[in-house]
C-alpha cells in the first residue's frame, strides 16, 4: 500500500526522531542480545495450537465471549439501575456511545496490526480487555463502567475474527461462514440470559458474576492454547522493524476509498441506515424491558432465547436458501422489511406478549 506523504519537519524534530529511532532499535536489540530466541519464542506462540486453523476455532472465541456477556445480562441491569438510579438510560447511553466511538476509531489500527503480526495475537488482546471488565460489576460499578468504556478501544473481536475467518475460507465459503459466526454469536444468546437468570435466582448475583469471569478466562485460555495463527507464514513479518502505514490506521481511509465506487457507496449507505436504529435499540432495549415495561427477569431470558434462536436458524438454513432462490439483493430488501416491522413492533407494542 502506498503510504501518504508526510510533511517535512523542523531539524530539531527530524533530529529528536532519528535520536528515539536509535534508542529504539538499541533496546530491541539488546534485547533480542540477551534473548536469542525472543523472535522464536514469538513464533511458537503464534504457532500454537490444535489442529490446522478452522471456522470453528473462530466459532468457539465468539460463543465463548459473548456467552459470558450473556449471563450478565440480567446483574448489568440491575447494577446500572443501583449505580445510576436517576439517569438509568443516560448513562447507559453515553458507555455504549463512548464505547462505539474508541471501537470506530480504533478497528482500523487493531485490523491492520493483526495483518502483520497475525489474528492470534490480537484475538487474544481484544477477549482479554473486553472482557477484563466483568469481575468489577460487584467489586467497583464505578471502575466497572468506566472500564467498559474504554475497552471499546478493544472490543473488535467480531472484525479479528472475520479476518480470522477470510483467512482460511475460500470466496465460495466465505458468506456462508460468515453466517455460520453470526448464527453463533446468536447461540450464545439463546441460552445463556437464561441460565444467567435462573443461577441468579438459585444461588446470587456474585455467583453469576465469578461465572461470568470464569467463562471469560477460559476463552483467553483456549486461544492460548487450542486457536492456531491463520496468517500464512510468507504474509507474517521478517523482523520487529515491520510497520503499518497511516492511512491502514485511519478509519476515514476507507470512507475516502468508498465514495470512488458507487456500487459499494450505496452497499454502505444501506449498511449504516440499517444498523443506526438497531443499534440504538439493542443498547438500551433489555433496560427498556425491565425498568419501563416490568419484565421479570426470567421473562428477559426467555424473550432473548427465542430472538437468539430465530436469528440462529435465519442466519444459517434460511439464509443460504433465501440467497439460492432470491439472489442477493432480494434477500438484503426482504431483511430490511422484517427489521422496519420489527423495530415498529417494538414500538408501538403495549402489552408483553
Amino acid at each position: 500500500m502506498q503510504i501518504s506523504k508526510i510533511p517535512v519537519m523542523p531539524k530539531s524534530i527530524t533530529s529528536t526522531k532519528r535520536k528515539s529511532r536509535h534508542l529504539i532499535r538499541g533496546i530491541k536489540n539488546s534485547l533480542q542480545d540477551g534473548i536469542p530466541c525472543l523472535n522464536d519464542s514469538l513464533g511458537c506462540f503464534t504457532n500454537t495450537g490444535i489442529g490446522k486453523p478452522s471456522v470453528y476455532h473462530a466459532l468457539v472465541v465468539i460463543f465463548l465471549e459473548f456467552f459470558s456477556w450473556g449471563l450478565l445480562t440480567s446483574p448489568i441491569i440491575t447494577v446500572l439501575n443501583e449505580t445510576f438510579p436517576d439517569h438509568t438510560f443516560l448513562m447507559n447511553g453515553l458507555v455504549q456511545g463512548i464505547k462505539g466511538i474508541l471501537s470506530f476509531f480504533s478497528a482500523p489500527f487493531i485490523g491492520a496490526l493483526s495483518d502483520v503480526w497475525g489474528r492470534k495475537s490480537f484475538l487474544l488482546v481484544t477477549v482479554f480487555f473486553t472482557c477484563m471488565p466483568i469481575p468489577l460489576m460487584r467489586i467497583s460499578p464505578w471502575w466497572y463502567f468506566a472500564l467498559i468504556s474504554i475497552s471499546g478501544i478493544f472490543s473488535v473481536t467480531f472484525s479479528v475474527v472475520f479476518a480470522y475467518v477470510a483467512d482460511v475460507t475460500d470466496e465460495k465459503e466465505r458468506s456462508a461462514a460468515y453466517g455460520l459466526v453470526s448464527a453463533t454469536f446468536a447461540a450464545s444468546l439463546v441460552t445463556s440470559p437464561a441460565i444467567g437468570a435462573w443461577l441468579e435466582q438459585r444461588y446470587s448475583e456474585t455467583f453469576v458474576i465469578a461465572l461470568a469471569t470464569a467463562v471469560a478466562l477460559l476463552d483467553v485460555v483456549f486461544i492460548l492454547v487450542a486457536v492456531p495463527e491463520s496468517l500464512p507464514e510468507k504474509l507474517r513479518p521478517a523482523a520487529w522493524e515491520s510497520t503499518i502505514s497511516w492511512e491502514q490506521a485511519d478509519p476515514f481511509s476507507s470512507l475516502r476509498k468508498v465514495s470512488h465506487d458507487r456500487t459499494i457507496l450505496l452497499l454502505c449507505f444501506m449498511v449504516f441506515l440499517s444498523y443506526l436504529p438497531e443499534a440504538g435499540q439493542y443498547s438500551c432495549f433489555f433496560v427498556y424491558l425491565r425498568l419501563v415495561k416490568g419484565f421479570s427477569k426470567e421473562s428477559i431470558a426467555y424473550f432473548i432465547a427465542m430472538v437468539g434462536t430465530l436469528s440462529c436458524i435465519a442466519q444459517t438454513a434460511l439464509l443460504e436458501v433465501m440467497i439460492k432462490s432470491l439472489g442477493h439483493k432480494h434477500t438484503i430488501m426482504v431483511g430490511l422489511v422484517f427489521q422496519m416491522l420489527q423495530l415498529a413492533w417494538y414500538g408501538v407494542g403495549a402489552a408483553t406478549w
